[in-house]
């Protein structure tokens, strides 16, 4: 195992990461954006106010993109684990 490799391959752990994670954090932000916006403009002070939007967007938008999701985690598991006889080299 070379230095390159490791690197290489952690690299490829955080894309990967970063892929699954991003439409769930952008989802939020682009809701809690749009309630704050309005909580803005009826000058409503209630901060727990947002939390339950949020949560019902991660939640809609787990169930539309859970299967990307996983497809993207188990190729990349499996690129991995068959990959492991050239690791231990």
């Amino acid at each position: 195992m070379t230095p390159e490799f490791v690197v290489g391959l952690a690299q490829e752990a955080i894309k990967v990461t970063i892929l699954v994670a991003m439409p769930m954090l952008g989802l939020g932000l682009i809701v809690g954006l749009a309630v704050s916006i309005f909580m803005a403009t009826t000058q409503i002070q209630e901060m727990t106010l947002t939390f339950i939007p949020k949560i019902l967007a991660v939640l809609m938008g787990l169930m539309f993109f859970l299967p990307w999701m996983l497809q993207q985690l188990i190729d990349f598991a499996q690129n991995v684990i068959t990959q492991i006889p050239i690791y231990i080299r």
